[in-house]
């Protein structure tokens, strides 16, 4: 076996149909572990796209110690383990104490279908997108408060995030501060903005952390006015797009070269040269 792990994104269109929307989760992720993904991330919002009212009907308990007892995550949770892998569940409504609101959680499952890691999406996307729709997920949604990290085999530390949370620096910076040497964006990016924004923020985001980044989004039309914008990728810590899906569902698949990324924070030490905050 290599020792470097080998990630995948997958890229597909959800709808409202949760079962074929999961059916197609099913049959990406076999591709991607037939082509060697250890760990596999799905977009966001990978079990269902609509209105927040239909997902805050759809939102499940997360079990954090055995059976996931909801249709949707115990769907994702016996593919992990029926493929004997990492599976990162980009975005998917979670119950809270509160009946009226959700949290969009990404969920980490490990090769046994355990739960290894649950990051509540942070930064909500209350947006009205010019000539589109308007995007309030706060109305319906509760923002997550911890920054998450989990390790992975062969000395990848993996840091979460979703979608909106790309447009905030800081976080990924704390993130690897913690260790993160590869970052998950898991995402729904609209196409108004993706088209000039969704890589130029990615690649920032690897070469200001000298990290790797894998990003699994939507593409397609969802809804009659909602519409992502895709090009999910993979980028090593100099900011290459190592691996990328173009149009359409797929997957793209790459190993990440740990002993490149500590060369490449060798010779372009940025992370030891910071200084804020000033004291």
């Amino acid at each position: 076996m290599s020792s470097k792990l080998t990630v995948a994104v997958v890229q597909l269109c959800s709808r409202q149909d949760v079962a074929a929307n999961l059916e197609r989760c099913a049959a990406l992720t076999a591709e991607a572990r037939a082509r060697g993904a250890e760990l596999v991330v799905l977009p966001e919002n990978a079990g269902y796209i609509g209105k927040l009212e239909v997902k805050l009907e759809l939102a499940e308990p997360l079990v954090q110690g055995g059976e996931q007892t909801g249709p949707i995550l115990s769907s994702f949770q016996r593919l992990a383990r029926e493929h004997a892998l990492h599976l990162l569940v980009g975005g998917t409504p979670v119950k809270t104490a509160d009946p009226t609101r959700f949290q969009n959680t990404s969920v980490l499952f490990d090769p046994e279908g355990r739960v290894l890691a649950a990051y509540r999406k942070i930064h909500l996307f209350d947006v009205r997108v010019p000539a589109g729709p308007r995007f309030a997920e706060s109305e319906r949604v509760l923002p997550g408060e911890e920054l998450v990290t989990a390790s992975l085999p062969k000395g990848v530390v993996l840091g979460l995030s979703v979608c909106y949370d790309l447009r905030f620096p800081e976080l990924y910076r704390e993130l690897v501060t913690r260790g993160a040497n590869l970052l998950a964006v898991p995402a729904a990016f609209t196409l108004h903005t993706g088209k000039d924004h969704w890589l130029p923020l990615l690649r920032a985001r690897a070469i200001e952390n000298l990290c790797y980044v894998a990003a699994a989004g939507q593409h397609g039309a969802h809804t009659e006015v909602r519409r992502s914008y895709g090009k999910s990728c993979i980028i090593d810590p100099w900011g290459a797009v190592i691996a990328a899906v173009s149009d359409g569902d797929g997957v793209a698949v790459a190993p990440l070269d740990l002993g490149y990324l500590e060369q490449v924070r060798r010779e372009l030490p940025a992370l030891q040269h910071r200084r804020l905050p000033l004291r």
